[in-house]
């Protein structure tokens, strides 16, 4: 019985109990600490087939059904560079929902021109994180959304400049009216916003058709992949529909794995993460190969070999889901 067995899957959701995830966090990190994770053996002849709807893992939800106002409202919002300080960026220039939801930098630069503190994180599936950003702060999206408006590092803001510039867009304003019933304000700004993240969900991956039942949409090494990610315990903090983002932990229980401080982050979700390059909270994981390598020394205390890696990038590929039809793609790299 692996780490995942005994630690059970359930890190909790939107509306789980603090007290539960802190102690379930707690657990999950002695017995990672005490050696419990075991390593998935290299067997040969074919994988047994799982039962879909026993797994620890669950499908991307639809998005859920908004006001088609409020909706198209929200989603203009998103690229309107009317939300940041100078005007030369919006929510879309660093959360792109064309590729990936984020972008392909280490850690994208502040409106000062300095590193942002924490790579960006893709804001696909957010809506199903039970908290935001990567120190989880932010309890909802809305909380979230304000927050951005008005960081440094984000948008560099006031809302209420922003809502005088948006109340002076005459045709901006008749589209609140008929979103919100009123001119625009910090409430309708928010809730316009957080209602377009919430449409921003990516069904329909390979993983999930399997998982409702597709026996054939994985291969035999991604289906031996994701039995690895299950015995070697990575499914303890990686579980649910996000594959993640339901629980805090300490990173670098058994060596380093990326910087040092904050020492304990929202464990990152895996839904498309191999269109999100590079990885970790410090960007510093230029490869899927890398990071995967890095985890299994700094969080089990594993030397993975190289069939073992393959195996398990092999899976976390089949996590890509899509967006209005079409596979989540990596955002391009930066012009030199």
């Amino acid at each position: 019985m692996g780490a995942a067995d005994r630690c059970g899957t359930g890190g909790g959701g939107p509306g789980a109990r603090p007290g539960r995830l802190r102690r379930l966090a707690a657990a999950c990190a002695a017995l990672l600490l005490a050696g419990a994770a075991e390593p998935a053996p290299d067997l040969p002849g074919p994988v047994p087939m799982a039962v879909p709807d026993q797994e620890p893992i669950t499908p991307v939800p639809l998005p859920p059904a908004a006001d088609p106002a409020v909706l198209a409202l929200g989603e203009r919002l998103f690229t309107d560079t009317r939300l940041s300080a100078d005007g030369s960026r919006s929510c879309a220039t660093c959360h792109d929902p064309r590729t990936n939801g984020a972008d392909a930098r280490r850690r994208s630069p502040a409106l000062d021109g300095t590193a942002s503190p924490f790579n960006t994180i893709s804001v696909f599936n957010a809506a199903l994180s039970y908290r935001l950003s990567w120190e989880g702060q932010f309890r909802t999206l809305e909380e979230q959304a304000a927050s951005s408006i008005e960081s440094r590092t984000a948008l560099g803001a006031r809302i209420g400049d922003v809502v005088d510039r948006l109340r002076a867009d005459a045709a901006l304003s008749r589209q609140f009216r008929g979103a919100f019933g009123r001119d625009p304000d910090r409430a309708a700004l928010v809730g316009a916003l957080a209602t377009y993240e919430r449409s921003l969900l990516t069904p329909d991956g390979r993983f999930d058709r399997w998982l409702r039942g597709d026996a054939g949409a994985l291969t035999a090494e991604e289906r031996q992949g994701y039995r690895d990610f299950k015995a070697l315990g990575c499914v303890s903090c990686h579980q649910g529909a996000n594959v993640g983002s339901n629980l805090l932990q300490r990173h670098g229980i058994f060596h380093p794995l990326a910087a040092e401080k904050p020492e304990v982050l929202r464990v990152p979700s895996l839904r498309n993460v191999a269109a999100t390059p590079p990885y970790f909270h410090d960007g510093s994981a230029p490869t899927l190969r890398e990071a995967v390598r890095r985890m299994g020394a700094a969080q089990l205390n594993q030397t993975l070999g190289d069939e073992q890696i393959d195996r398990l990038v092999a899976f976390l590929g089949t996590l890509t889901g899509r967006y209005q039809g079409r596979p989540v793609v990596p955002a391009p790299p930066d012009p030199p």
